[in-house]
């Protein structure tokens, strides 16, 4: 579970990650990355649309996304949005598939982020 602290709640925040930040694309998910502030604790979001899924795998793929996040946030920059996104695929996807994607997906997105 992610920490109220740590979470992403705002339709703005959820876009400026997403229009701003850097992106890493894999099979099964996108990793959006936005650098933010530079102070705070970095903050993730999920976006898991009905694509993915009926509820029940919707809900099952959030909880495995969020627990490898939540495993995560400290390696992110200070103040930064991340934004993972879920596709299709996901929904019959390990969690160590997901955990490979995800730490592909951000190390792309860091990066793209620390070039720019």
């Amino acid at each position: 579970m992610l920490p109220a602290g740590s979470r992403l709640t705002h339709r703005d925040d959820f876009s400026t990650a997403v229009r701003r930040g850097r992106r890493g694309g894999r099979s099964r998910l996108v990793v959006h990355l936005h650098g933010g502030d530079g102070a705070g604790n970095p903050r993730a979001g999920l976006v898991v649309s009905k694509a993915v899924g009926g509820s029940v795998v919707r809900h099952r793929v959030a909880r495995r996304l969020r627990h490898l996040i939540g495993a995560r946030l400290g390696t992110l920059p200070p103040g930064a949005h991340l934004v993972v996104r879920a596709l299709p695929p996901a929904a019959t996807a390990s969690s160590a598939e997901l955990a490979d994607d995800l730490d592909a997906g951000l190390r792309s997105a860091v990066r793209k982020l620390s070039l720019s």
